[in-house]
């Protein structure tokens, strides 16, 4: 089977090489060599756009207008190029055949890394589960999906919460397992699961996951339907375990991600939760310039350093691509042991281009994992998101991963992750066409 696999992967990096090929002759046949002036122009326009973008994010007044009307204009002048030059067919058929390119080649390396999947043994049924539940989280599906009828009828308790008041979440773990729970689950944002999944690792008790919450990162990288929550309760009765890796940040468990620096500073406003955009631009000059917050400089387990940082990003095992909020991306494993470091460092227009147009081989994006991660700033306290949740913790702070802390009860039937959308890296396509497995495979 892995032979077969391996074969097909190679084929199809012949097949992602073939297209580029196809790309670039269709520029140099259609239109000679003004083909290289159609990809002169999308470059252009594509580092002029990211140049826009940053004096928007960056300034205030009169330069954040110059900016806007770049991020507009640039498009614009790429379409008007294309038309006077009358390259839109050369330009149209590279693009679709570059498209099916980065098909192909994404392809290749799914089918040649390793795709396993976490290790599940068979769960045992619970006698006493308990489930904290949240009624306003993700609008409200604990109600709409009417899990608490359901749950109850399976023969679980179910703890709702009063949102009305603060409700220490971590004591009614507590007081559930002092009561003989077997079993603890939440139906609510990661926040809460992050919360109850420390109690529940803490005692080595399965962990019930309910994809309640609003976008459900954790339930997704646990294969989880999250269109349907009332689904994960399945595992009540026809369950299996999976063992998965926790976060810890300053002695706070995580399960997805914890941000330092401008993301960090910016949701510890008490304007952010009502007005995230506004808030979001109005900070962001100060913090991305150096005029406000404080840079950071990060220290991992092998001794690399990352110094001025303007955002840092540490997730409990990595990301396939250097954003986590990118769409589709997510996490292959919960289990690598291992965590994921992205650190940001942009200074002005020309280092954002370079993002744009390099992405995690840029000088400014640094992308690296370790099982540990100390961050530090000029500070006493600095601020932190850690799930989505504002935080201040004392410097420096200590990130590092519990391998194999949390036992996960999942549906035996559930739905599976998504395929994750590896970066595409043509140096390992070229290898793997070449009939060489990528790296990625050879040291697994």
């Amino acid at each position: 089977m892995a032979s077969r696999s391996l074969t097909s992967a190679r084929w199809a990096a012949r097949a992602a090489l073939a297209c580029v090929l196809g790309a670039v002759a269709v520029l140099v046949a259609v239109v000679g060599a003004g083909g290289f002036l159609v990809l002169a122009i999308g470059l252009a326009g594509l580092a002029l756009t990211a140049a826009g973008t940053w004096w928007v994010v960056s300034h205030h007044g009169a330069v954040r207008l110059a900016g806007a009307l770049l991020v507009i204009a640039a498009p614009a002048a790429v379409v008007v190029g294309y038309a006077r030059a009358d390259l839109w067919p050369a330009a149209l058929g590279a693009l679709a055949l570059w498209a099916v390119a980065v098909a192909f080649a994404r392809s290749a390396l799914r089918r040649a890394r390793p795709h396993d999947g976490m290790r599940a043994v068979v769960g045992a049924r619970p006698r006493h589960p308990v489930l904290i539940m949240n009624p306003k989280s993700g609008g409200g599906k604990v109600g709409r999906f009417a899990l608490v009828e359901r749950a109850e009828a399976l023969g679980a308790e179910v703890v709702l919460l009063d949102t009305a008041v603060h409700v220490d979440v971590a004591d009614l773990a507590r007081r559930a397992v002092a009561g003989g729970a077997d079993l603890l689950g939440v139906a609510g944002g990661d926040g809460t699961q992050a919360v109850v999944a420390e109690i529940a690792a803490e005692h080595d008790l399965p962990f019930l996951v309910i994809s309640a919450g609003t976008r459900n990162h954790f339930a997704m990288d646990l294969g989880l339907d999250r269109e349907n929550p009332a689904a994960c309760l399945d595992a009540l009765t026809d369950g299996e375990e999976l063992r998965v890796d926790l976060g810890v940040v300053g002695g706070r468990t995580f399960v997805n991600t914890a941000s330092f620096g401008a993301y960090a500073e910016i949701v510890q406003s008490p304007e952010y939760r009502d007005a995230k955009t506004g808030s979001a631009l109005d900070a962001l000059p100060g913090l991305l310039l150096g005029n406000s917050g404080h840079p950071l400089e990060a220290v991992l387990a092998d001794g690399t350093r990352l110094t001025a940082q303007q955002a840092l990003l540490v997730s409990n095992n990595p990301y396939t691509a250097p954003e986590p909020t990118a769409v589709g991306n997510r996490r292959p494993r919960l289990d690598s042991g291992t965590l994921g470091v992205v650190g940001i460092r942009v200074g002005n227009a020309t280092q954002a281009a370079a993002v744009a147009l390099r992405g995690s081989r840029a000088a400014g994006l640094r992308v690296l994992t370790a099982p540990r991660v100390v961050v530090d700033a000029d500070t006493e306290r600095m601020a932190v998101a850690v799930d989505g949740e504002a935080l201040r913790l004392p410097t420096p702070v200590t990130c590092a991963v519990r391998p194999g802390a949390l036992r996960v009860l999942v549906p035996r039937g559930r739905p599976g992750a998504p395929p994750a959308a590896p970066a595409t890296d043509w140096r390992e396509v070229l290898v793997l066409a070449l009939g060489r497995p990528p790296r990625s495979s050879r040291s697994a």
